[in-house]
């Protein structure tokens, strides 16, 4: 088993990687994973067009996930599989990959939320009911940038040219931030797909939390959509919480397919995740197990991969799921809070170095 402490961690080490058997990973024989190759081949795609002895994730500081050489033979692989056989697909992770189960100071169990494309209604000009920024991302964002919500709904960034589109709604554009992506439609019918591009350095705060300790919303009844409409119905309130929040995100307009996730390839409804790519890298098959009920009496068992970040998404055992767009997804990722436990599919190279078997 790998064990390593990161950062201010003190006392037992945090991460851990443990080696397992694929028939500990429940639900296995019964996912459509030819679908999660093809999602698998998007990441293949992001790091193939790196040199061999480059990093899978350079950004990952709790292992080494092994370099673009270890990885390139099986996006090959995968490549030349039939579209849509399962048991081919099956036969390819079995024989490839060895799972190992992630914990956190020794727990398998973590957080499993859910996210999705947000569709908002916006102009290109400042006008009428049009009255809330998107904005770009400020050329001088960095270490040094530490402007928070406030300071910058308060007019930090105004006059400068940054403002990306205008649209009528701070609550979505508030969600929008969280969600990390959306559309915004144009007044003439068409659509503009924003991405995140940027965030202003200060820690994110969740508002869901806030209004739990405070007794304004049963913790049983916390979801999105319950913290939107109480927003909504709150305007003034709903403002000053938000600004509780001084997280801000910064974004760009993207053409062609979409969202992008932060490895800059599509997101795929219900098979991209969001993780903490401080410990898990970006491009990495993992195998999700969570206990939501909403989606069948077994709860969430299938082949994801990870593909994006989040402001909070923090920790060795956590992660978001991507649930796509539209108002079924909407539902979905505002309903979802699970419990879980994932396992990350790495080559057999690497997964004997990170974690030798006993």
């Amino acid at each position: 088993m790998l064990a390593i402490a990161l950062g201010r961690d003190t006392g037992p080490a945090r991460f851990g990687l443990t080696p397992v058997d694929f028939n500990r990973l429940s639900g296995w024989a019964d996912d459509h994973l030819s679908a999660a190759v093809l999602v698998f081949l998007k990441s293949c795609e992001r790091f193939l067009s790196r040199p061999d002895p480059a990093p899978l994730d350079e950004r990952a500081i709790a292992a080494d996930f092994g370099r673009v050489g270890d990885w390139r033979p099986i996006c090959a692989a995968a490549a030349a599989l039939t579209p849509g056989d399962d048991a081919a697909a099956r036969r390819f992770f079995e024989t490839r990959f060895v799972p190992l189960s992630v914990s956190d100071y020794g727990s398998r169990e973590g957080l499993f939320t859910g996210y999705f494309e947000i569709e908002l209604s916006g102009s290109r000009h400042h006008h009428g009911r049009y009255q809330t920024p998107i904005y770009r991302k400020p050329p001088e964002l960095g270490p040094g940038f530490r402007a928070t919500r406030t300071e910058i709904e308060n007019g930090a960034l105004a006059g400068r040219g940054l403002e990306l589109l205008w649209v009528d709604d701070p609550v979505d554009t508030f969600f929008l931030q969280i969600q990390g992506s959306g559309t915004v439609r144009l007044e003439d019918g068409r659509s503009v797909r924003v991405g995140y591009d940027g965030q202003n350095g200060q820690p994110y705060v969740a508002v869901g939390r806030l209004l739990i300790e405070r007794g304004v919303i049963p913790r049983d009844k916390v979801s999105m959509d319950a913290i939107r409409l109480w927003m909504k119905q709150n305007p003034e309130a709903g403002a000053a919480l938000r600004r509780e929040n001084p997280s801000y995100v910064f974004f760009r307009e993207i053409s062609g397919d979409g969202p992008l996730g932060s490895e800059g390839v599509p997101l795929t409804a219900e098979r991209s995740l969001a993780v903490d790519r401080a410990f898990i890298g970006l491009g990495i098959p993992v195998w999700l197990e969570a206990d939501e009920r909403f989606v069948s009496a077994e709860g969430i068992r299938r082949l994801v991969v990870s593909q994006d970040t989040g402001g909070a998404i923090k920790g060795p055992v956590r992660g978001d799921v991507f649930w796509g767009s539209g108002n079924a997804a909407s539902l979905r990722a505002g309903e979802m809070n699970a419990s879980g436990r994932y396992y990350v599919l790495l080559p057999p190279t690497v997964a004997s170095r990170l974690a030798p078997a006993d």
